[in-house]
């Protein structure tokens, strides 16, 4: 069995981690079921063994970095160009960058708002593996981010379809590999301070979410 989800996730030592600092994160990183639980094993084993893990050109399998992204209507999610689903924005590692600096610059990207980390830092929520375009794996790091506001507006080049959903709507369209990270970002307090905000101004109906009046 899993071990116990932590509230919170487990936050990034350092921006710009090298290979056995993102190892480390890994590791202390408690997973809330046993799909994950899979999937953190097998991250471990593939940084154990891959001599570049952050290039996707070195291998099929390789580290990426997206987020579940939150503010007062929900989280966003976007329909991929390739797989053609709704799924949380994300993707590659440039040169030298972390997991945590790529969940922020494709969600940036693909969403078109201005986006943060909480305050105490990137924070890593949940981890997959899953297959994706061109034959890749990916062993896929989440954080979350927090957003204002305000109306996803993607550049040209990336999916137009990209929207805010509430939390009941987003997981009736999530499969396995989302519905683990959806479920660990409604436990994190920024979500609960959203949402007792917005019932304060107008009721929780906004977030239209199961959990919106707790």
């Amino acid at each position: 069995m899993a071990d116990e989800p932590s509230e919170q996730g487990t936050p990034a030592r350092v921006p710009g981690d090298g290979h056995f600092g993102v190892r480390s994160l890994v590791a202390e990183h408690l997973p809330s079921d046993e799909r994950e639980a899979a999937a953190r094993e097998r991250i471990l084993e593939f940084l154990d063994v891959l001599e570049r893990p952050f290039d996707e050109d070195a291998d099929p399998v390789h580290v990426t970095g997206s987020a579940v992204v939150v503010g007062p209507r929900g989280t966003i999610l976007h329909v991929h160009k390739r797989l053609g689903r709704w799924m949380q924005p994300g993707g590659h590692l440039d040169t030298g960058e972390s997991p945590a600096d790529a969940a922020v610059r494709e969600s940036e990207e693909e969403t078109g708002l201005a986006l943060s980390h909480p305050a105490g830092g990137p924070r890593l929520i949940h981890v997959d593996v899953h297959t994706a375009a061109r034959g890749h794996t990916h062993l896929d790091l989440r954080y979350l981010l927090l957003a204002q506001d305000a109306d996803p507006s993607p550049p040209p080049g990336e999916s137009p379809e990209v929207r805010w959903f509430t939390w009941d709507e987003a997981e009736e369209l999530s499969d396995d590999a989302l519905a683990g990270a959806l479920g660990a970002a409604k436990c994190q307090p920024e979500v609960r301070d959203i949402e007792r905000a917005v019932a304060d101004v107008g009721g929780p109906g906004r977030l239209g979410g199961r959990d919106a009046a707790q």
